[in-house]
């Protein structure tokens, strides 16, 4: 019997013994069932909502996608998307509608797709035929319509099943295809479309494709200038001079300089937003340098000329290739198979465009020019402490207290966990304790401070090297000259809930937005949220038999299962929840530190369900003023706002953490 054979197998691995492998050990999955058992191969990660580089926006895109090559196309200037509840998706668009012979083939057939002819999509993203696909297969619900030549077919598909197939005549419908699905919660757990990543997914479309008009939830969102709304639209400080924009036939490039520390690029191949950058970000880095000293005949150093520098370059390549499945990283090195080099096509189109703007507006030349000395004097001015300083943080890597370093790393290009890696900033010895104790040594880090750090606000960069602390944490992160070299997708500050803590965390991002902003700018800034209460009770104790079930599901196979069934609480409203939950008179204990947390109990908040605050800034924010605000002298504007929001928070009665008998 099939269920002996199954123990048997279990056993002898138990034992040490060969497993048996026969041919029925061998099976062969359908593509729907293949992206569904390996979905990160398709996809990356799975995630719930809450980041930007989340599965559900990755199946939002690869639909957007197909509709975006339509207008490129010159099919349809027009697409609607609908989100309900945050949860079911539909994209309407008008071009041309897929073919409807090869509809089935077309949305759950791997390798199946119009684009493999680069003369349909010359310049297409969604060239490997998996897009639309992965979609199907990862819905629990999916809907697909080609309105073409007075018929619509439609079909439907529950986990990438196909359920009904028919086909109508219609005179009501435009031309194009309709798409709904929604994503599978069982493999999505607990997700949720977040409404300023999905808005700002869509604005970066309509800044890459002028004309196109796009209507989310009701509201349109088009732009007449392209990168030039890019950059004014998302810029956190003002610019020194008015942005330069510049358009050919497959490039298009927008920057200025801005009063602040460091490079910011935003980078687009073929209308993907390519987040890591690639080679044609490399490409425009060098040659916007290399273009800019030339014209002043200086001998200015290339980190001198980019500092301050927010840019945007967009690029149509034809056949590109990305670095991975989720096509945020170009790898391709030519314009074409066989053709121009990305370096030498970018290159020309600057030294050409940027040099001719130069000599007609000598006015913005000079604010330039200016701009550069004096990042200039203030390099040159650190010269010595950065020399000690670089010294000191390479001792100090050799052995660093500070740092508990992980195995794998985000510049590790070719490690698949490399989007994993994080580090923690925390607090103390305790709390850094307990987190080293219960962290994945592979891919979690730890940077432990002491006491509060420096508030860095005003201050200049020189601060960074002669602060050893600030100085050893560049260091750990490697972001010196920029974040190519980034060493850890996520950098979580993890400090306690209480108003000492609120202050280091203030602290700690304060340095951030003040020498480093990009870090927060591209995502890779966190908060970690911790529980403020457990509460637990007795199994026999409990007479919702359905909550001991659910917790007996959650337990690993390898973990022993306990006497209390617990539920850790974020929130009050948490808390008086698991109250209900978990019947009459169960333990509460209020955490007011990390450090009282054990590493048994960390583990739990720190592994794949790990509740993470992301730091962003709204495209309103301007970062010098809130700097200034929050940071900055004791203004009077700044007291009354304290006033006007102060919270007293009372601990619970000692006796709601009495122990259980």
């Amino acid at each position: 019997m099939p269920e002996k054979e199954t123990i048997n197998e279990e056993e002898n691995k138990q034992q040490g013994q060969p497993v048996a492998y026969t041919d029925e050990n061998i099976r062969h999955l359908s593509d729907m069932e293949h992206v569904r058992t390996r979905p990160g191969m398709y996809i990356g990660r799975l995630g719930d909502g809450n980041l930007p580089e989340d599965g559900i926006y990755v199946l939002l895109k690869e639909v957007i996608d197909n509709s975006i090559d339509e207008f490129k196309m010159k099919a349809g200037d027009r697409i609607e998307i609908e989100i309900e509840d945050n949860l079911r998706v539909s994209v309407r668009d008008y071009g041309r509608g897929i073919p409807q012979g090869k509809l089935v083939e077309a949305v759950s057939m791997l390798n199946t797709g119009g684009k493999y002819d680069s003369k349909a999509f010359k310049k297409s993203v969604g060239l490997n035929g998996v897009g639309v696909k992965a979609v199907n297969a990862l819905s629990s619900r999916f809907e697909v319509k080609s309105f073409r030549d007075g018929k619509v077919r439609e079909l439907t598909f529950e986990k990438g099943v196909k359920k009904s197939d028919s086909t109508k005549d219609t005179t009501d419908n435009e031309n194009g295809t309709y798409i709904y699905f929604e994503p599978d919660n069982t493999l999505f757990k607990d997700y949720s479309f977040h409404d300023d990543i999905v808005e700002t997914m869509l604005r970066n479309y309509t800044y890459l494709n002028s004309g196109l008009t796009i209507m989310y939830n009701g509201r349109r969102i088009k732009s007449r200038n392209g990168l030039e709304d890019l950059l004014n639209d998302n810029m956190t400080n003002d610019g020194l001079y008015p942005i330069i924009h510049i358009v050919g036939e497959d490039i298009e490039i927008a920057f200025t300089h801005a009063n602040q520390y460091g490079e910011e690029y935003h980078s687009f191949v073929n209308g993907q937003h390519t987040t890591q950058g690639g080679t044609h970000q490399s490409a425009f880095k060098e040659h916007i340098a290399k273009t800019i000293k030339e014209f002043f005949n200086k001998n200015y150093e290339y980190t001198d000329v980019r500092n301050g520098i927010v840019a945007a370059i967009a690029l149509n390549v034809e056949e590109p290739v990305f670095e991975s499945q989720t096509k945020i990283k170009l790898g391709s090195t030519q314009m074409a198979p066989d053709g121009e080099s990305i370096n030498k096509y970018v290159g020309d189109f600057i030294k050409q465009n940027v040099d001719n703007y130069l000599h007609i507006h000598a006015d913005v030349a000079e604010v330039m020019e200016n701009k550069i000395k004096e990042s200039e004097r203030e390099r040159k001015a650190m010269a010595g402490v950065t020399k000690l300083a670089r010294e000191r943080a390479k001792k100090a890597n050799l052995h660093n207290r500070k740092l508990r370093d992980c195995r794998i790393h985000f510049c590790d290009v070719k490690n698949d966990r490399k989007e994993e890696s994080a580090i923690f900033i925390t607090e103390g010895d305790s709390a850094s304790g307990s987190i080293t104790k219960s962290r994945d040594v592979n891919t979690q880090a730890v940077f432990s401070l002491r006491g509060k750090p420096l508030n860095s606000f005003g201050l200049t960069k020189k601060v960074v090297y002669e602060n050893e602390e600030f100085n050893l944490l560049q260091a750990a992160l490697d972001i010196e000259d920029g974040l190519d070299s980034l060493r850890y997708n996520k950098v979580i500050v993890a400090t306690d809930a209480d108003v000492d803590g609120m202050h280091i965390r203030l602290l700690i991002i304060t340095f951030f937005l003040q020498f480093f902003p990009e870090l927060i700018k591209k995502g890779h800034v966190y908060v970690l949220q911790t529980p403020l209460f457990r509460v637990r009770n007795k199994r026999t104790k409990i007479k919702n038999k359905q909550v001991i079930a659910e917790a007996d599901a959650r337990l690993d196979k390898k973990e022993k299962r306990s006497d209390f069934i617990t539920r850790y609480c974020y929130t009050e409203e948490e808390r008086i929840n698991a109250i209900k939950e978990l019947g009459s008179d169960p333990e509460i204990t209020r955490f007011k530190g990390l450090g009282e947390i054990s590493p048994e109990e960390f583990v739990h908040f720190i592994g794949p369900d790990m509740r993470l605050e992301q730091v962003t800034l709204h495209k309103n924010d301007q970062v010098g003023k809130l700097l200034e605000y929050y940071m900055g002298k004791n203004t009077m504007e700044r007291q009354n706002f304290i006033i006007d929001n102060l919270v007293i928070e009372e601990d619970l009665p000692d006796a709601d953490s009495e122990p259980l008998d």
